[in-house]
């Protein structure tokens, strides 16, 4: 029996004394914030899904940005919106695509920010998959030369660094020898390592435009129910050369987090999805929760699990608090 010669309590009874022992600091500097670059001049459609956020054109975009790098935010990272798509989703790796476009326009006018790129063929393509499709079949090799095309195109424009989200096996070295081939070599990849196929995106289908049109994705994003094949994967994508991973979604997903960030010596990201901000969001307008305590202890989990960065949708509304402290 420790007590009472041992008294937590002791240690909580005033706020100095709480900061002075808090074991997890979330800061700004692990925040990254999602953007929709959409097509258009003025353009700024709201998400009914997601309160707080919009399809921007590119000028709206670099006004966002200039706001997150303001608040000290390090990072965005960029999903495109194209005026057409087809079964190829040529606009994902065209030269003045929607992303490419917004890359060029964010770092000329806020070069100090770090855009990041989602290299995915799934807000481009027809069908809404992420890959090519051959029949009712996503084809996996046949869609890694299209996904390289991608980075590189983003990488040609400016990015900083290039995401693949698609879980397509072996899209990570077909990147990587893509940028190197290309003298782009110094451009890192954040690797979709551990991607569920989880029912928490359902808001960012909306924002992007990207429900598949036939069936789902469970034959490339990961089984909600598996643990072990995590790790392999995440082994597989270190191997070919990605130099963060992530796990997405986060909060259902903390137990793999945690295990990936003590299994693996890289910096490991953590994405808190759409569906996890809309929820939290809208039980914060219903007057059930307290929706910035709420958000900035979500936020410490993910952090406390393991994440040495967040892509989070709450990434502007956290920084002010943090900030403010």
């Amino acid at each position: 029996m420790l007590f009472p010669d041992y008294r937590p309590r002791r240690m909580r009874q005033n706020a100095a004394f709480r900061r002075l022992v808090r074991e997890t600091q979330l800061q700004v500097d692990d925040l990254i914030l999602p953007l929709f670059a959409v097509e258009g001049k003025d353009v700024k459609n709201a998400i009914p899904s997601m309160p707080g956020h919009f399809q921007l054109s590119v000028n709206h975009l670099v006004e966002t940005a200039r706001e997150a790098h303001g608040l000290g935010i390090p990072a965005v990272i960029l999903f495109g919106i194209p005026a057409r798509k087809d079964p190829m989703g040529t606009q994902a790796y065209a030269k003045d695509g929607i992303v490419q476009r917004a890359v060029r326009a964010i770092k000329s006018k806020v070069p100090d920010l770090a855009v990041i790129t989602d290299v995915c063929l799934c807000e481009y393509t027809d069908h809404g998959h992420c890959g090519v499709v051959q029949g009712h079949i996503i084809d996996n090799d046949l869609s890694l030369d299209l996904l390289a095309q991608t980075a590189l195109s983003h990488a040609k424009a400016g990015a900083d660094m290039v995401a693949p989200s698609d879980m397509m096996d072996g899209r990570v070295t077909e990147i990587r020898n893509v940028l190197d081939e290309a003298n782009l070599s110094h451009v890192p990849i954040m690797s979709y390592a551990a991607k569920y196929c989880s029912a928490f995106y359902g808001p960012f289908r909306e924002a992007a435009g990207s429900a598949p049109q036939f069936g789902d994705r469970s034959t490339y994003q990961m089984d909600p129910a598996n643990a072990q094949e995590a790790i392999r994967e995440v082994s597989m994508d270190v191997e070919e050369g990605a130099d963060i991973v992530m796990v997405k979604p986060a909060l259902p997903y903390l137990d793999i987090l945690c295990r990936i960030k003590q299994e693996f010596d890289l910096p490991v990201a953590a994405y808190n999805v759409s569906g996890e901000y809309a929820m939290i969001k809208a039980a914060a307008e219903k007057g059930w929760i307290d929706g910035p305590r709420v958000m900035m202890e979500t936020l410490t989990s993910i952090k406390r699990a393991g994440a040495d960065m967040i892509l989070t949708y709450f990434a502007l509304e956290a920084a002010q608090v943090l900030n403010n402290r």
